[in-house]
């Protein structure tokens, strides 16, 4: 495939991305909850200008558009790297799509060459009482219609506090006053079973990067990560938070390529 925007229909989706050098295989940016792909452009803009990346808009955020069917973020990026033929790739996930990556690199292991993990969920995390009345809090308001007020609460959680104090903090505003809100207020998102029960299967060499200051579910969930999986090296960035790939573009970029 050549470089430049593309469409691939999945089933119940049409997913929106873009590609660069095409001629290796990629590596593949998975965004997370409330952003799309624009949100990776300051990591790109760190990495070599011939570094081979796709990167894409989850299903139902940016310009990838959804039903009301079942789905699962997985099957999208297998249905993905079949149409446009990728055998295998690195799989870079922040967040919520960290939780994508991991979850996909468990069931297709022969599809990942490394894996990469920026402060990741994990697919069936038991989320702490606090975590989950943030989580209230936002989509009752998008439930009741105030988007505004959600885009507000969203921006204030923990996980960003960090990058609000920082240069980044204009290109998170706009990315989550861009979002539309849908998955606060019903995601089909299909239940699947805890991906930590299998973490000892994970069969690839993963990088893992955390930030010192993460709220404590997301260090926790980094912490069982690097005890359970076999091939984890893990960075933790002293100073920094949750949005590594935009509060230390150029460190990540470093470890990516180290």
């Amino acid at each position: 495939m050549a470089s430049g925007a593309f469409t691939v229909d999945v089933e119940g989706a049409t997913l929106a991305g873009e590609r660069r050098g095409a001629e290796a295989p990629p590596l593949v940016l998975l965004h997370g909850m409330a952003g799309e792909r624009g949100d990776w452009d300051r990591l790109i803009q760190a990495l070599p200008a011939d570094y081979p990346i796709l990167r894409y808009d989850l299903r139902g955020f940016g310009l990838s558009d959804s039903d009301d069917r079942e789905y699962s973020h997985s099957d999208d990026l297998l249905a993905l790297f079949d149409t446009l033929g990728i055998d295998r790739a690195t799989v870079l996930g922040l967040s919520m799509g960290g939780g994508v990556a991991l979850n996909f690199a468990l069931s297709h292991p022969d599809r990942v060459s490394r894996l990469i993990l920026i402060s990741p969920a994990i697919v069936g995390w038991e989320w702490s009482a606090e975590w989950r009345g943030l989580w209230r809090d936002v989509s009752r308001a998008a439930r009741d219609g105030d988007l505004a007020l959600a885009h507000e609460r969203w921006f204030q959680h923990p996980m960003f506090a960090v990058v609000r104090e920082s240069e980044a903090a204009d290109d998170l505003r706009h990315a989550i006053d861009s979002y539309h809100g849908r998955q606060w207020i019903r995601d089909p998102q299909r239940m699947e079973l805890p991906d930590v029960d299998r973490l000892h299967t994970l069969a690839m060499p993963t990088l893992l990067l955390t930030g010192e200051h993460d709220v404590a579910d997301m260090r926790l969930i980094a912490d069982v990560i690097a005890g359970a999986a076999p091939q984890v090296r893990r960075i933790d960035f002293a100073g920094a938070g949750h949005m590594l790939h935009i509060e230390r573009p150029q460190e990540v970029a470093t470890a990516i390529l180290g």
